[in-house]
């Protein structure tokens, strides 16, 4: 015998058995101001490039959210599209960062890498969790003994920053390369 189930009763027009839509944890960008935000932002910024210039490798990483993702992209005129010479995530990341010194110790003896950045825009999600940040860089390589700045590259900073809970973080970075020929000394460390 095949029973038929009576359709659930009606209530102000929604289904008396329809489930209560499921709601994320509402995350608060924790900053009450746009100047706040606007200053986190720049600062975070400005402390990625502090901290490797600095060698600070640890120090890179703690700014960082833990679904970073790095990459260096720049244009081929020769293939005639976009190529992209590096994409890690946090972990790839430390691991890069961990053997660097093994791999580019003629650069740590000889040549300090100076990054100068200006940021040019900050966008921010509707909910002000979220940013988005273009800078210019240039990064000039001088010799430790006082000697020759180099301009070793100009590029463009992609950033896209969290904000939870007070604290902005790295949450991706697009390195775009304007410079392709970045030499011996250059081309391992990222910028």
């Amino acid at each position: 015998m095949v029973t038929t189930k009576n359709p659930p009763k009606k209530v102000s027009g929604k289904s008396a058995t329809a489930a209560k839509p499921h709601r994320k944890k509402k995350v608060e960008s924790g900053f009450e101001t746009l100047f706040e935000r606007e200053k986190a932002v720049r600062e975070l910024i400005a402390r990625t490039c502090l901290t490797m210039d600095a060698y600070d490798f640890n120090g890179y990483l703690d700014l960082c959210h833990d679904d970073y993702q790095y990459t260096i992209t720049t244009y081929s005129p020769e293939l005639r599209k976009d190529i992209l010479w590096l994409d890690h995530d946090k972990v790839g990341m430390k691991t890069l960062l961990d053997v660097l010194p093994l791999h580019a110790s003629d650069h740590f003896l000889r040549l300090t890498m100076s990054r100068h950045l200006s940021v040019y825009t900050v966008d921010y999600s509707d909910a002000d969790t979220l940013a988005w940040a273009v800078s210019g860089l240039q990064v000039f390589n001088t010799a430790k003994d006082g000697g020759v700045t180099e301009l070793l590259s100009v590029a463009k900073y992609f950033d896209k920053v969290a904000l939870e809970d007070g604290k902005a973080s790295m949450l991706s970075r697009e390195v775009r390369l304007d410079t392709r020929m970045l030499g011996e000394t250059g081309s391992l460390i990222p910028f």
